[in-house]
C-alpha cells in the first residue's frame, strides 16, 4: 500500500467516529513494580500499529490492559468506545506463538472453527440440520480463504509449516468478526519470507476488513512498510506516532535519556544503536525474559 493510501486510512480511523483504543495519563503496575506511566495513546479504527521496545518494557502489558485483564493503576482507558473488558467480545486475540507437536491431528479447518465454538460443550449440529451451523461453516471458509490457507486447511495442523500454522491461527482469531485484533509476536520463530508474508496478510486484513491491528514485535523491519503507527515503550514510558517519527535517533534518545542512533541500511532496514535491545535486532523471547514486566 502506498504511503498516501495509508495516510488516508489513518486519518479516517482517527476521525469523528473515535479511536479504537485510547489511553490518557495511563499507568500500569504488576504487584509493586511500575511497568509504565504517563502514557497517552490514540489508535484509530482500521490502523495497523506495532508495539515495540526492549524486553521488560511492557509491550504485552499493554495487551493485558486492552483486554481488561490488568486494571490501570492511574489514568483512563477506552477500548472500542467502552471500558477495557467490556469490549472483549469485539476483540480477536492471538497469544504468543504456540508450538504444535508434529503428531497433532486436529485439522486446520477444525482449528479455525474452535474460534467460534471452542468454549462450548458437545458437538455442533450437522450443517444439514442447522442454519447456524451452515452460517458458521461459511464464516470459517471465508476466513480460511482470506488468509490464503485453503490449499492446506484439510491437513493436520502438526504437518504444516510455521507460516501455514500462523495463517490458520490468525483465521481463528478473525472468525468471530472482531473489530480489534491483538497479535502477540506472531512473527516470532518464522523465517524472513514468512515474516514478510504474514505482515502483508495483516495489512490486507486492515484494509479489507476494517479491523484495527495491534501487533507486538521484536523486529520492526518485516512490518515497517505496512505500518500506520508505532507505540514504543522504554524506561517506564511510552510514545506513539508515525513509524519514522518514533524510530528516530532524537526521539529515542529522549525516551531512553541516552544517546541513540538510528541507521538505515541500503535495503531500507533500520538498525537502532545504543539501546539495551534495539527493536530491529532483539532475539530473546519476551515470555521468558520479560516475566511479570511483559
Amino acid at each position: 500500500m502506498s504511503s498516501s493510501t495509508k495516510a488516508v486510512r489513518t486519518e479516517a480511523g482517527r476521525g469523528a467516529e473515535g479511536a479504537a483504543i485510547r489511553l490518557e495519563g495511563a499507568a500500569a503496575r504488576r504487584g509493586p513494580r511500575r511497568i509504565w506511566s504517563g502514557v497517552d495513546l490514540r489508535i484509530g479504527q482500521g490502523e495497523f500499529v506495532a508495539v515495540l521496545g526492549p524486553n521488560g518494557a511492557g509491550k504485552s502489558t499493554l495487551l493485558d490492559v486492552v483486554l481488561g485483564l490488568l486494571p490501570l493503576s492511574e489514568g483512563g482507558a477506552s477500548v472500542l468506545g467502552a471500558p477495557p473488558g467490556a469490549a472483549r467480545g469485539g476483540i480477536g486475540y492471538l497469544p504468543q506463538r504456540r508450538s504444535f507437536d508434529a503428531a497433532t491431528r486436529i485439522r486446520g479447518r477444525e482449528l479455525v472453527r474452535l474460534g467460534l465454538d471452542g468454549a462450548r460443550w458437545g458437538f455442533p449440529l450437522p450443517p444439514r440440520l442447522s442454519a447456524a451451523a451452515r452460517r458458521a461453516n461459511r464464516r470459517v471458509e471465508e476466513m480460511i480463504e482470506l488468509v490464503g490457507a485453503s490449499a492446506y486447511a484439510a491437513r493436520p495442523i502438526g504437518e504444516l509449516s510455521g507460516g501455514e500454522q500462523q495463517r490458520l491461527l490468525i483465521a481463528q482469531a478473525l472468525v468471530r468478526e472482531p473489530r480489534l485484533l491483538l497479535l502477540d509476536e506472531p512473527l516470532d520463530s518464522l523465517d524472513l519470507p514468512n515474516q514478510a508474508a504474514v505482515a502483508g496478510l495483516v495489512e490486507r486484513i486492515c484494509e479489507s476488513q476494517g479491523v484495527t491491528v495491534l501487533l507486538v514485535a521484536h523486529d520492526v523491519n518485516p512490518i515497517l512498510p505496512y505500518l500506520d503507527r508505532v507505540v514504543y515503550f522504554a524506561e517506564g514510558r511510552g510514545i506513539e506516532g508515525a513509524p519514522r517519527e518514533v524510530i528516530d535517533g532524537a526521539t529515542l534518545s529522549r525516551l531512553y535519556g541516552a544517546p541513540v542512533e538510528v541507521l538505515e541500511a541500503s535495503d531500507g532496514r533500520l538498525v537502532v544503536v545504543g539501546t539495551p535491545e534495539p527493536p530491529a535486532h532483539q532475539d530473546c523471547h519476551h515470555a521468558e525474559a520479560e516475566g511479570e514486566g511483559r
